[in-house]
């Protein structure tokens, strides 16, 4: 059994998730690696695509699942206040520090 991590999504305050620690980390890992600090930020889609190179092929074959790990991560790092969504369209996301 792999061990878990608890998450929370930012649109549903006080609900919290377990999920694989192990790709948990290292999506977040692969995320803030490559958000920008500073606006404009950058369009979820292209952060998906730029940051699939540097996920560890043993936990995403062939980037499989990667979209769902993505948005869970992000809406997690929203939660705790690390990456903040922009008022744009399409949406576009930043790292707060």
């Amino acid at each position: 059994m792999s061990e878990k991590i608890a998450v929370e999504n930012v649109n549903v305050p006080g609900h919290v998730t377990n999920v694989d620690a192990a790709k948990y980390h290292a999506m977040k890992e692969a995320l803030l690696a490559v958000l920008p600090t500073e606006e404009p930020g950058m369009v979820v889609k292209d952060a998906l695509a730029a940051l699939k190179p540097n996920l560890p092929d043993d936990l995403f074959p062939e980037g499989k699942t990667s979209g769902w790990w993505q948005k869970c991560v992000q809406l997690d790092l929203e939660a705790k206040g690390l990456v903040k969504r922009l008022p744009t369209k399409p949406m576009r996301i930043m790292k707060t520090n």
